[in-house]
């Protein structure tokens, strides 16, 4: 059951995404730079996310000094399809072009990757390297999870900014309010999944009713 969280979870992350993306308002640090590199370089979004994801697995690896965490990979395989999937099915169906619409769109896009993160994370099963790089922050810097979300997106908006990325108004309330959904969502998926996940403990069934003749 565990794993049929984790890979909903992406796809709920991977839908957020795509809303995001078809919003046209600007998308995440992190998207930006692989729509930039996409765009720029060749290659799908979902495929520069496999290959981000294997750079930041080694430098994930350097800042834990542990050995690399090869599952991640696996998450970024599963992310960078779902990403490819939903762009595909929403490229005709969600094209906003009213400013409210992409408003909307965004919103929505934003609240479904809170969301999304916050429901695969829980699971706690090979996290994607950019989340596990947030755990890992927060971590050394005895923080919340706003703020070591928020510094990364500091860091990939630089990022985004030399590679020509779509950064725009949305990319601004990402970095504002990205890290904040997500500490939101955590709490909540957590007391949603416990209660799914841990099963019931088990207690001697007595059949009060049952009768024995001799």
């Amino acid at each position: 059951m565990k794993y049929v969280f984790y890979v909903l979870g992406i796809l709920i992350l991977t839908l957020g995404i795509s809303f995001t993306i078809q919003s046209d308002l600007g998308t995440s640090p992190f998207d930006a730079l692989l729509v930039g590199l996409s765009i720029n370089a060749g290659l799908t979004v979902g495929s520069w996310e496999v290959i981000i994801a294997l750079i930041l697995i080694c430098f994930n690896s350097s800042l834990k000094r542990q050995r690399p965490e090869v599952l991640g990979l696996l998450t970024a395989f599963i992310t960078g399809i779902g990403i490819d999937m939903w762009l595909f099915l929403l490229h005709n169906l969600i094209t906003p072009e009213l400013w409210y619409s992409k408003i909307i769109c965004f919103g929505i896009g934003l609240v479904v990757i809170g969301l999304g993160t916050a429901t695969y994370l829980h699971t706690n099963f090979a996290p994607i390297p950019v989340d596990r790089l947030t755990l890992i922050i927060q971590e050394l810097t005895k923080t919340n999870i706003f703020f070591s979300r928020t510094v990364i997106y500091l860091a990939f908006l630089i990022m985004a900014m030399i590679s020509n990325g779509p950064i725009g108004v949305g990319t601004l309330l990402t970095v504002c309010l990205g890290g904040l959904i997500l500490n939101y969502f955590m709490p909540f998926t957590e007391k949603v999944l416990d209660r799914v996940l841990t099963p019931p403990s088990t207690s001697p069934n007595y059949d009060k009713d049952k009768k024995h003749s001799i």
